[in-house]
């Protein structure tokens, strides 16, 4: 990803006129996360999955950290977490979903270290459980559900069956992912796939993904952190005043924080249509071609131009911003506005009441 960023000092908000409009403000300190001690969500039951997998055992913080980050601050903050999420990586499998064959979620008993504790006070304990395609139990080789899977499959039986939740979820949660999910790739995203997979079951849903550092081979810890603080301040205040909706889904891209430079306030944003990164083919033989990914630094050009003026990846990565972007199943929310009240209801959060950073 492009690690030039110009990072804006901006800090204003709306608070004055919600105060005006008689609504009242969600106080979220430090990251935008919930004050220790407050359980603001405490009732909403929330299933989260992703892309990345639920085995968080890489180094590199690729698999499924951001996952158990999200799950930690959603605890915290008082709601009844269970995850379902798939085997193995997943990412790039968009809206891709299985066609025939078995689906297995076996509950994982040894969490990450440091994660074990996080959701033991909440009925569901934060139960975690692993999706394969296979008719025994998920392990070394097994093929992996896809994340469009994990949500179906959770809201269509198996949280009911293995959790004894009798009716739906109040809100999907996806990720957080390893790596920004903007522009051009957000239609290859397993974490926006498995969110528009919430959506067109009736369930509200926010797609949350998080910026590695400059390498773009490193995903630190922090970046998780503050994003899944900011997820459950901005998820409070969304509940609080009755603005989860299934009318569309949000999308939530947090920059990099790891060099110390704060993220700044939320932005409302656009899906761009430029090219962050995209798929590369390297013929390798005769038949053959490895697959890589191109990155827009290494190809300036007409392909990673931007042509949308409110464009995810220029709050993202120009302007060191949270970006916050609204979308339905055909990823283009906007275009035809069912609901332009809830819409504009939601964006004024966002942007005069969501947690700063």
């Amino acid at each position: 990803m492009p690690s030039t960023r110009r990072r804006l000092a901006v800090a204003t908000t709306g608070a004055a006129l919600l105060a005006a409009s008689g609504v009242t403000a969600y106080a979220a300190p430090g990251h935008g996360a919930p004050a220790p001690g407050a359980r603001p969500l405490a009732g909403l039951r929330v299933l989260i999955s992703n892309d990345d997998s639920m085995q968080a055992a890489k180094k590199s913080n690729s698999d499924g950290l951001g996952l158990y980050e999200l799950r930690r601050a959603m605890c915290a903050a008082g709601a009844d977490v269970v995850v379902i999420a798939p085997w193995q990586v997943q990412s790039g499998k968009g809206t891709a979903v299985t066609n025939g064959g078995v689906l297995t979620a076996q509950r994982r008993t040894a969490l990450p270290v440091g994660y074990e504790n996080d959701c033991t006070g909440a009925p569901a304990k934060g139960a975690v459980f692993e999706v394969c395609l296979s008719e025994g139990p998920c392990g070394g080789d097994s093929p992996s559900a896809t994340p469009a899977d994990t949500v179906k499959l959770a809201l269509r039986g198996a949280l009911k069956a293995k959790t004894g939740w009798d009716r739906a979820p109040d809100l999907v949660l996806t990720g957080i992912n390893s790596g920004p999910n903007v522009s051009a790739q957000v239609n290859d995203s397993g974490t926006v796939g498995a969110a528009i997979a919430a959506i067109d079951e009736g369930v509200p849903s926010i797609a949350f993904s998080s910026e590695g550092d400059e390498s773009n081979t490193f995903f630190p810890q922090e970046n998780y952190r503050a994003a899944a603080g900011f997820g459950a301040g901005l998820v409070a205040g969304l509940e609080q005043r009755g603005l989860l909706t299934s009318e569309f889904a949000l999308k939530v891209d947090y920059p990099d924080i790891s060099t110390g430079t704060p993220a700044g306030p939320p932005r409302w944003t656009s899906v761009g249509h430029g090219k962050v990164v995209w798929h590369a083919y390297e013929q390798v033989g005769e038949d053959s071609f490895a697959i890589g990914l191109g990155f827009c630094e290494e190809r300036p050009g007409d392909p990673c131009s931007e042509s949308v003026w409110d464009a995810d990846s220029s709050a993202l990565f120009r302007d060191g911003r949270i970006s916050v972007t609204p979308l339905t199943s055909d990823r283009t929310y906007g275009a035809k506005i069912p609901h332009p009240a809830t819409l504009q209801k939601i964006r004024r959060h966002v942007e005069d009441a969501a947690p700063r950073r």
